[in-house]
């Protein structure tokens, strides 16, 4: 079996609509490597898009899973109950970024959260109305695509978006948008959409996963809060791709120090199992009436397991301060590409933690981003042996999501591929 004979395979049996980064299958992985089922090896920069903050099969999550899987598999919880579903809402109630108390509910996928954020919203308070931003991901289920803030490829071809859904943009050098003008395009559109008291909810990603990496200024979020305390207005944050660890915090929102109503988390929050879950406030999640939230899969125990070990590796490995030093390891060397003229012209890098990413440019000294350059560069790094993906409103962002267990010897193989991508030389072949 052939990596060409699968993709024949593939063309005829799976629909083009899911896209594949890359043109081989997997066969098996270990931490922050993957073999592919030619044997050829692999260093993983992305980490299936922000699962694997533990790594590929970390011992104490594979452990876990094999026990469980030893008792039972699936009950629903809605059906009977399980310990691990109440002792994982427990951690979790614990680690989440504010002071009221807490409850969470769990799901299968991110879309699943952020859609039940809503629906805790909505109910909280009897409004409907929901605002997010311009760049930003929450999934692309029908709710969830609609508060997306990119048109292609989430919405192009899908009919009319679900009403009641706001975008106003989010602060970034990128695209000289200031924090004043983004809370002015607020003020804008609640002078000609929708009125205040009509808005349920605000979501808003502390920093934009497929938007680019851009890191939401903690002087909007402050504002946000502040906007939302004066009009009864539920603040969510979407920390799907940038929880646990990733950005030398549990989750992202910690570093501006304002505590927001409700989390979606999903992604990392199991080691590559599927789960997901909302965190909210007890006043508001208890809104909902019993039947109104739930899911046939939702708090697998096979995802709950995997997640309390996760959350075991985060503390006994002390991930949060390695991400920090994954991400001065990685800013350093991208800025240093930056003055190079045998690279191909790229920004500044940006982020928090171990979550960066950086702007192929069109031109030195422009910060027009060129998306057809970041792919090539993403293909080049790729045909020698290193995965990371592209991300921005135009695909001209490179992201970095290497594992937080990566040793430093392997981030540097990996870096020194990319930056072999990112020769003029390599550029014109």
């Amino acid at each position: 079996m052939s990596n060409q004979d699968l993709l024949k395979r593939r063309s005829a049996a799976v629909p083009r609509g899911i896209a594949t980064a890359t043109p081989v299958f997997a066969d098996r992985a270990e931490n922050a490597e993957i073999w592919d089922i030619e044997g050829r090896r692999y260093i993983d920069f992305a980490g299936g898009i922000a699962v694997l903050n533990v790594g590929h099969r970390h011992p104490r999550v594979i452990a876990a899973v094999r026990e469980q899987l030893d008792r039972f598999s699936h009950t629903a919880f809605q059906v009977m109950a399980y310990e691990s579903y109440v002792a994982l809402a427990e951690r979790l109630n614990a680690l989440a970024p504010f002071s009221a108390p807490a409850q969470t509910i769990l799901f299968t996928t991110g879309a699943e959260a952020t859609e039940n954020a809503i629906k805790v919203a909505r109910a909280a308070t009897g409004r409907t109305g929901i605002i997010a931003f311009v760049g930003g991901f929450h999934g692309r289920t029908a709710l969830a695509s609609a508060m997306t803030g990119k048109v292609s490829p989430y919405k192009r071809q899908f009919g009319p978006a679900l009403p009641d859904v706001f975008h106003v943009p989010l602060p970034t050098a990128t695209n000289g948008i200031t924090v004043e003008a983004s809370l002015q395009a607020l003020d804008f559109l609640f002078s000609a959409d929708v009125h205040p008291d009509h808005v349920a909810a605000i979501m808003i990603e502390p920093v934009q996963g497929e938007g680019g990496f851009h890191v939401a200024p903690p002087e909007l979020l402050r504002a946000l809060r502040s906007l939302c305390d004066r009009h009864g207005i539920v603040l969510i944050v979407d920390e799907v791709q940038s929880g646990f660890a990733r950005t030398g915090r549990m989750f992202a929102i910690e570093h501006s120090g304002v505590e927001p109503d409700l989390v979606c988390i999903a992604k990392s929050l199991a080691g590559g199992f599927p789960l997901s879950g909302l965190i909210g406030r007890r006043d508001l999640l208890d809104r909902v009436d019993p039947g109104g939230l739930g899911g046939t899969y939702g708090g697998s125990p096979i995802g709950c397991v995997a997640a309390l070990a996760v959350l075991d590796v985060i503390a006994e490995e002390k991930l949060v301060p390695r991400a920090e030093a994954i991400g001065v390891r990685l800013s350093e060397r991208i800025a240093a590409w930056g003055q190079r003229n045998d690279l191909l012209p790229i920004s500044p890098p940006r982020g928090l933690g171990a979550m960066i990413a950086f702007d192929v440019c069109a031109r030195r000294g422009d910060a027009e981003g060129d998306g057809a350059a970041a792919k090539a560069v993403c293909a080049r790094a790729f045909d020698q042996g290193l995965i990371v993906l592209s991300c921005g409103t135009q695909g001209e962002s490179i992201r970095i999501l290497v594992p937080l267990t990566a040793n430093d010897a392997l981030i540097d193989e990996g870096m020194a591929v990319l930056e072999e991508a990112l020769s003029v030389v390599a550029s014109t072949e």
